[in-house]
């Protein structure tokens, strides 16, 4: 019996992962996690969102037709396979993690069920038609997936946690993470009501339209003042972080984060100039997920706030050491 049990015990080890080992498994899923929202990006703008109008099958076949849309939407669903493969494994890892850590192993589940939502969520758009509505919560789950994502990186990555950065610091972040939130969610907006529906020529797609013809107009402009409000919070918060002497860990990524917004703006100038042409359109959804990931890294990295109870026994305790020194 105890030799069984020593057998079992080996074999368990065997197929443990070490923590070095779980941060390229975490690394991965966020990859991958992101070369799908870009490969998404593309389905759309080239035209080919109904490439394949049938859901999973495409046609009402296994495979597509050799037909260019189809081809492209059906790759995209494709590379949900590859996808999958990298989150599940970045959830079993973490199960099999030694030592074993809870908050990893339920972050990295998030990214297994996000990845099941999103090809939910991708069949009721193709059966909606493409509705502006069903396009923008698929690019909202994303970016939420991929909150996940990089949190999962980030603790698996620094393990004890590092010690919160400056208490204005983290809330300003915060703050800054729903700002640049609101941006996107106006960025997805934007396209909904722009010509880069995701149908191709001649397919009729319900497009975000509440001020006929000028919704598009409209809604570029309401996004361009929310963007230029969240570049100049990214700024004022990378000034203080500078001012405040907060750690590299921290500034890093803010300077990232300034210098994609400043790449951001310049495109998305231009390409309103140019009226939206497809691969500016492309470069301006990659930058926003790079800003995202960039935006969300620094907030990782200022760490959390002090629970108020700890708060308030920290002050309590100096409180005391004073009168008692007073006192003496």
């Amino acid at each position: 019996m105890a030799g069984r049990l020593q057998q079992l015990r080996e074999r368990t080890n065997g197929y443990t992962v070490t923590p070095e080992q779980y941060v390229r498994f975490a690394y991965a899923g966020l990859i991958a996690l992101t070369l799908i929202v870009l490969t998404g990006a593309a389905v759309r703008l080239t035209g080919s969102g109904l490439g394949c109008p049938t859901w999973p099958k495409c046609y009402g076949n296994v495979y597509p037709p050799l037909k260019t849309h189809a081809l492209i939407e059906f790759s995209n669903r494709l590379l949900t396979a590859p996808v999958s493969i990298a989150a599940g494994f970045a959830w079993l890892a973490a199960v099999r993690r030694r030592p074993y850590r809870r908050d990893l192993a339920w972050l990295g589940a998030l990214l297994p069920l996000g990845v099941v939502a999103q090809a939910v969520l991708g069949g009721f758009t193709v059966k909606g038609q493409l509705d502006y509505g069903w396009v923008m919560g698929h690019f909202a789950l994303s970016m939420l997936i991929l909150v996940a994502a990089v949190v999962l990186v980030w603790r698996a990555a620094h393990e004890p946690p590092q010690a919160p950065a400056d208490r204005t610091i983290v809330r300003a972040l915060r703050w800054l993470v729903a700002l640049g939130a609101l941006t996107i969610f106006a960025g997805t907006a934007a396209t909904a009501a722009g010509p880069h529906a995701g149908g191709s020529p001649g397919q009729k797609i319900n497009r975000l339209s509440f001020d006929g013809r000028g919704t598009m107009d409209f809604v570029i402009h309401r996004h361009a003042e929310i963007a230029l409000a969240f570049s100049l919070a990214a700024v004022l918060v990378w000034w203080l972080a500078r001012r405040r002497e907060v750690g590299p860990a921290v500034q890093r990524p803010l300077t990232i984060l300034c210098v994609l917004l400043a790449l951001q703006g310049a495109v998305g100038l231009d390409q309103y100039e140019t009226h939206l042409p497809t691969e500016l359109v492309w470069v301006h959804v990659a930058l926003a997920s790079g800003v995202w990931l960039g935006l969300l890294w620094a907030a990782c990295a200022a760490g959390a706030l002090a629970p108020f109870r700890a708060r308030r026994s920290v002050e309590r305790g100096v409180e005391g050491q004073l009168t008692a020194s007073r006192a003496a």
